[in-house]
C-alpha cells in the first residue's frame, strides 16, 4: 500500500493572507508543516501543491516537492486531485499547510483505518473531536458531523446537529477536522464530480462525498490542531515553538 500526502498551499487567504509563509521561528510556516510532515515516517512522499510562485520558491530552496497547481480550486480536495491524478499511489493523506504542528498520533489512526479495512469499505477516513462547550456546538465556523453506529459519517453541518430535543437522551457533539486520507480512486471520482447542492449550500466539501455515495469512516481523536488562521493563532505558534 503506498501512501503518500499533500499539502494543499493556497497563497490566498480571506482572514489571513499569504499566512503560509509568514515567518514561523525562521522559516515560513509552509516550510515548518512540509518538514514535519516529513518527519513523521508515514509517508513514501510528500508533495506541496500551490498556485503560488512565492509558496514554489520556498520549498524548492529546501529540496523539498512541490508542484504548481494548473488551475483555480473550489477546494483542497480538488487541488490535490489534479497533482496526483496520474501518480502512482494507493492512499493520499491531506495535511493541512496552516498546521506546522502535525498531530502523528491522528495521522497514524487514520492511516491504520485503511489498513485494517478488509472489505475496501471506506472511500476515505477523517477526524472527529468531542465537544462539550455550548458555545463550540453553536458556532457555524465549526463543521459538525454525525456518524452511524459503524463510524460511518452520515451528515455534516454548520448547524447544531443532532438537534438534541429529548433532554432526557444523552447526546454528544462532535466537531469535524478537516484532515483527510482518501483512497485515490475516490479522491479522482470527487474531482471529476459537479459541486452537488448540499455541499453548494453548506460550503463543507465533505458533503459532496456523501451526495455521491462514497463512505467516510470518522475517526474518533483526542488531539486539537494548532491551526494559523488569525495573526494571533500565529503568535500562539510562535510561543508553543519557544517552548517546543
Amino acid at each position: 500500500m503506498k501512501i503518500i500526502a499533500m499539502i494543499p498551499a493556497r497563497f490566498s487567504a480571506t482572514r489571513f493572507p499569504g499566512k503560509l509563509m509568514k515567518d514561523l521561528g525562521g522559516k515560513p510556516v509552509i516550510v515548518r508543516t512540509y518538514e514535519a510532515a516529513l518527519q513523521t515516517n508515514l509517508f513514501e512522499n510528500v508533495f506541496v501543491v500551490t498556485d503560488s510562485q512565492m509558496i514554489f520558491n520556498a520549498i524548492s530552496i529546501i529540496g523539498g516537492n512541490v508542484l504548481m497547481s494548473k488551475t483555480e480550486h473550489e477546494c483542497g480536495s480538488d487541488r490535490i486531485a489534479e497533482a496526483v491524478e496520474f501518480m502512482d499511489a494507493d492512499i493520499v493523506v491531506n495535511v493541512q499547510g496552516d498546521e506546522p504542528f502535525i498531530d502523528v498520533v491522528s495521522l497514524f489512526k487514520l492511516i491504520d483505518a485503511f489498513k485494517n479495512d478488509i472489505k475496501n469499505e471506506i472511500d476515505l477516513a477523517s477526524l472527529k473531536v468531542q465537544i462539550t462547550n455550548q458555545e463550540d456546538i453553536e458556532n457555524p465556523n465549526n463543521v459538525k458531523v454525525i456518524t452511524d453506529n459503524f463510524g460511518f459519517a452520515l451528515y455534516f453541518s454548520r448547524s447544531v446537529i443532532p438537534f438534541h430535543r429529548d433532554k432526557e437522551i444523552q447526546v454528544k457533539y462532535f466537531k469535524h477536522r478537516g484532515v483527510y486520507a482518501f483512497r485515490k480512486a475516490a479522491l479522482i471520482d470527487f474531482y471529476h464530480r459537479e459541486i452537488t447542492p448540499l455541499e453548494a449550500a453548506e460550503k463543507i466539501e465533505a458533503i459532496r462525498y456523501l451526495e455521491v455515495g462514497k463512505k467516510i469512516k470518522m475517526i474518533e481523536t483526542d488531539e486539537e490542531s494548532i491551526g494559523i488562521d488569525t495573526e494571533e493563532d500565529l503568535k500562539k505558534a510562535i510561543e508553543f515553538l519557544k517552548n517546543a
